[in-house]
């Protein structure tokens, strides 16, 4: 599809659409952020001790040998450098896609970008949405384990936990952080109203400064002002080294993503289909959750939908929209057997009328799946403690 054909599915479609789907805050809530977090937890674990169902079979995870995850503040500092140190393992260890098929695919860690670039289409504003990225950070997390020795779990980014994103451990650029915010160079905000941001330029600071990324860009949002080198490939899968740009902001950190928000959001959506389409989609007055994590950090790769994984903070800010459905799936007692089982929308967000996701469908991770993994229907991702899955939030 050519490029302005995708930009318009992609406004229209995956995140940035206006009225597709409006936030319902029929009722105020009055639990918060964390009351949820808590009740999520103590559901979780009367399911685990068979004290409550969420419908699912399992047969190896219980409550000792559940893997917790933690928010990357959270983390100790010899925890956060364990981290560091097996995010830079992977991207060191060679590519296992086929030689030649994705010439920028130059490391272990490409893969999994490639792997997300090919199914962009099927997992984002689909039924597999949610679904197919738990499973895909999953896999990551079980990569680190595997191929590089990590004996933590992957870490989150608590969306509201930060007033300023900029200064937070994530960001803050010391030697525990995931890097800093970009070095500043004057730009423009970007499309639909994205705010230029105290960034712009290469990172330079902390354990990711000076990186190299190579995969697209296939739909920057950045300032074209900017000159972020084009891919010498259309498809974005050509070699084209340049540094990680991040522009770090604060935007929408007093807008979407603000604690009251997030939990009105949990509380005032009881269907996963409209949980999912206004977690992805803004309305009239409110940014869309799910961009507004991307666009905090927005830079290059990682304000492009397609290639967004390039960007090593992507897995912090996909473990909390994971996290933000597990608290969803768990908080309400009375509810945790339905709503772990919902499964709603299309197999395609560039077709509104494709045709319906079955619970049973096939998601698909090529490479970067776990070993027999691959090709697991979906009804098996519900549960992040059924399935292949053994893990809870903390």
């Amino acid at each position: 599809m050519a490029g302005n054909a995708i930009l318009s599915a992609f406004v229209a479609s995956l995140c940035l659409s206006s009225g597709a789907s409006a936030w319902p805050f029929a009722k105020r809530q009055t639990l918060s952020y964390a009351d949820i977090q808590k009740q999520a937890l103590a559901n979780a674990n009367k399911v685990l001790d068979g004290t409550l169902s969420d419908g699912m079979t399992r047969t190896t995870c219980n409550k000792n040998n559940v893997a917790v995850r933690k928010e990357y503040g959270d983390m100790t500092k010899d925890e956060r450098l364990e981290y560091i140190r097996a995010v830079k393992c992977i991207r060191s260890k060679p590519s296992k896609l086929p030689a030649g098929k994705y010439p920028g695919a130059k490391t272990r860690y490409d893969d999994f970008v490639v792997v997300h670039m090919n199914m962009t289409p099927s997992v984002h504003s689909t039924a597999n949405f949610m679904h197919w990225h738990r499973y895909y950070i999953w896999a990551y997390e079980t990569a680190l384990q595997t191929e590089c020795e990590y004996k933590g779990t992957q870490p989150y980014w608590n969306w509201g936990k930060y007033s300023d994103l900029t200064v937070s451990p994530i960001f803050n650029g010391d030697e525990w952080s995931m890097g800093g915010n970009g070095d500043y160079v004057k730009h423009s905000g970007g499309m639909m109203g994205i705010p230029a941001g105290p960034g712009g330029g290469c990172v330079t600071k902390g354990p990711f400064g000076n990186l190299t990324v190579s995969l697209g860009p296939l739909m920057s949002t950045m300032d074209t002002s900017l000159k972020i080198p084009s891919n010498p490939s259309r498809d974005g899968y050509g070699n084209n080294p340049r540094c990680l740009r991040r522009d770090v902001n604060n935007y929408y950190m007093t807008r979407s993503l603000t604690m009251s928000n997030l939990a009105n959001h949990i509380t005032s959506n009881k269907a996963i289909g409209v949980f999912q389409s206004s977690l992805q989609n803004d309305s009239p007055t409110m940014p869309a959750i799910h961009s507004s994590g991307h666009f905090s950090i927005w830079g290059d790769p990682g304000g492009d939908v397609y290639v967004s994984p390039g960007e090593p903070t992507f897995w912090l800010h996909h473990g909390q929209l994971d996290r933000h459905w597990w608290m969803w799936q768990n908080y309400v007692e009375a509810e945790v057997k339905t709503r772990t089982s919902q499964y709603e929308g299309g197999t395609n967000w560039m077709n509104p009328n494709s045709a319906p996701g079955k619970a049973t469908d096939a998601q698909w991770l090529d490479v970067v799946a776990p070993a027999g993994k691959n090709g697991i229907p979906s009804n098996q991702i519900f549960s992040t403690t059924a399935g292949p899955f053994c893990y809870i939030y903390q």
